[in-house]
């Protein structure tokens, strides 16, 4: 349910209660209800119960206009805790609505709400929400569409505009399925299929009738905002004969790049142009698995599929692209590399030049104990081990007596430590192959550390992939902030020549960066927003195993430079 500039007296004695002022003549306040209950849904031929925001899957689209204030009332009628993230949202001085669980609130308790208000400042473009709380973000999640203040974008105006989510689906339940793998020490089972708006389409059972159609008219542009929504899998999407102009990534603008594959990792939105300029027929879009992982198990290598239609034409075989080879990394890393950022347009910022925090940071799987209660099985014939994840060595622990954000806010000592490493304990040849059966490096012991930070400081940050246990491409998102992505490459990086290789002119700018399988990326960003931000990674199963710390960022010397008290309705654990 949504509504914008009225309110019914219910919303409007809650709104009055937070304060919410009159819109301004240039914005407006956009009010969303999030009923967060479980429903039954039929797919792969199954009935299930699946956590859901007011019924559907996706969630309802949010729209909004830049300088828009979202009031969101979230109602927890599910059985499980629940919090909601609006993912790639900046929340300037509103870091008390970024929604991470025990980041920045403790999660929603069954029977309980929390209102999230926040103002989209200085964004535009498509971004998304999720949950942030276990594995319900395999059901809970929808769009975010925030458009331009001027009413223009900065290439042709589309015809119409769609959302394309990417998603996956397990016939099982989520919630018992990480108990189940927690309890064993392993990631959770592969997905039984991957959806496009919530659909798993033509290629899987008793889906045929319920495929996405997208129906188009002949010589038109089309935008299709695309996100992936997938817990695990990042993936490769096509349409059959068709080619996209790419003009926007993660709600930042970019020079126009052509292509026709687009590869989105986790947490990544591409916005693109499409041409219908095709012989007026039907043709798939599909999307298939980017499978990076090194001694891995198999993964699902179904593919999902929707119909694009022109002209509303009768049709009985679509016909269906070409996929890359679940391991084409040439393909994903020709796409990621080829990005660059559109100089000058809404919103832009040019790279930091002077650098204040530079950081090395490693990233990969790791072993720890199981626990007195677990019974583990990540390691044949070592009972006692389970997998999981580190940073520098540090796999991440996550706090449970108080959120990071209250423990910073209020001063609590005892929650977290500030003193992450800003290099790896120890230094190696990160990329050998060797690394995967060397148990010596595998060991990271948990804790809960995270990166102090002055305001205004400018961080650059080089992640390195290892292949300990084995290499793999890691989404890294941060909250919080936009980063310049200057360089990325494959191997170990090597300072003095991969410096020299940085593009500080126009570098994509985004809020995830898939860091390249068995190589490095390098990020900068400003510390200009006060608060707690979580950096992770956005494979849901490794944000678990402790792939995860957090920047605390000081106030700044003036009121508008300063993180507000917490709204009287947060969480409390």
């Amino acid at each position: 349910m949504a509504r914008r500039h009225e309110q019914t007296g219910f919303l409007r004695a809650w709104a009055f209660a937070l304060g919410v002022m009159s819109s301004m003549a240039s914005a407006a306040i956009v009010e969303h209800i999030f009923n967060v209950e479980n429903a039954t849904v039929r797919k792969l031929c199954h009935d299930r119960v699946i956590t859901a925001v007011n019924g559907a899957l996706p969630g309802p689209t949010i729209q909004v206009t830049e300088g828009d204030t979202l009031v969101v009332y979230v109602f927890n009628k599910s059985p499980y805790n629940v919090t909601i993230h609006w993912h790639g949202v900046l929340q300037l001085l509103s870091g008390w609505a970024d929604g991470p669980n025990y980041f920045t609130q403790c999660p929603i308790r069954p029977g309980h709400s929390y209102i999230q208000k926040f103002t989209i400042t200085k964004q535009e473009g498509t971004l998304w929400w999720h949950a942030h709380v276990s594995l319900l973000r395999a059901t809970v999640y929808g769009a975010l569409i925030i458009r331009p203040k001027s009413g223009h974008y900065p290439f042709p105006t589309p015809h119409k505009e769609f959302p394309i989510i990417l998603g996956e689906w397990w016939n099982g339940n989520v919630i018992d399925m990480q108990n189940q793998a927690q309890a064993l020490g392993v990631p959770p089972a592969n997905s039984d299929a991957y959806t496009i708006n919530g659909r798993p389409g033509d290629l899987y059972p008793c889906s045929r009738k319920h495929t996405y159609k997208l129906k188009v008219v002949q010589r038109r542009i089309y935008m299709l905002r695309i996100i992936n929504a997938a817990l695990n899998n990042q993936l490769f999407f096509k349409i059959a004969n068709h080619k996209f102009t790419v003009v926007a990534v993660d709600a930042s603008y970019t020079n126009p790049y052509v292509t026709d594959v687009v590869v989105l990792a986790p947490g990544h939105t591409v916005d693109v142009l499409l041409t219908t300029d095709q012989t007026p027929g039907a043709y798939y879009m599909a999307a298939r698995p980017y499978v990076s992982a090194q001694n891995a198990p198999p993964p699902n290598n179904t593919a999902t599929t929707g119909i694009l239609i022109y002209d509303k034409l009768h049709y009985t075989s679509p016909i269906m692209p070409l996929l890359p080879a679940l391991n084409d990394t040439p393909t994903a890393h020709k796409f990621s590399s080829s990005l660059t950022s559109l100089v000058g347009s809404p919103n832009w910022l040019p790279v930091p030049t002077k650098v204040d925090e530079q950081m090395f940071v490693t990233i990969g799987l790791s072993l720890s104990p199981c626990g007195s209660t677990a019974t583990c099985k990540a390691i044949p014939n070592i009972p006692s081990l389970r997998l999981s994840a580190n940073m520098n060595n540090a796999s991440f622990q996550v706090p449970t007596r108080l959120s990071l954000l209250q423990a910073h806010y209020f001063n609590v000592k005892g929650i977290y430590t500030p003193d992450f490493p800003d290099q790896p304990p120890l230094k190696f040849d990160y990329t050998n192959p060797a690394n995967s059966n060397n148990t010596a490096f595998a060991f990271a012991p948990q804790s809960t550390r995270v990166k102090q930070v002055k305001y205004n400081a400018t961080v650059e940050i080089v992640f390195q992939d290892t292949t300990i246990i084995g290499a793999e491409n890691h989404p890294m998102h941060l909250h919080g902030y936009n980063f310049h992505v200057v360089g990325q490459g494959f191997g170990n990086f090597e300072p003095v020549k991969d410096r020299k290789k940085f593009n500080l002119f126009n570098p994509v700018i985004r809020n995830t960066i898939g860091v390249p399988v068995g190589g490095w990326a390098a990020i900068r960003f400003q510390a200009n927003n006060p608060g707690v931000w979580i950096l992770h990674c956005h494979l849901d199963s490794h944000l678990t195993m402790g792939l995860a710390t957090a920047f605390v960022v000081e106030n700044g010397p003036t009121p508008s430079s300063t993180l507000p008290p917490p709204p009287p309705d947060l969480p409390q654990c």
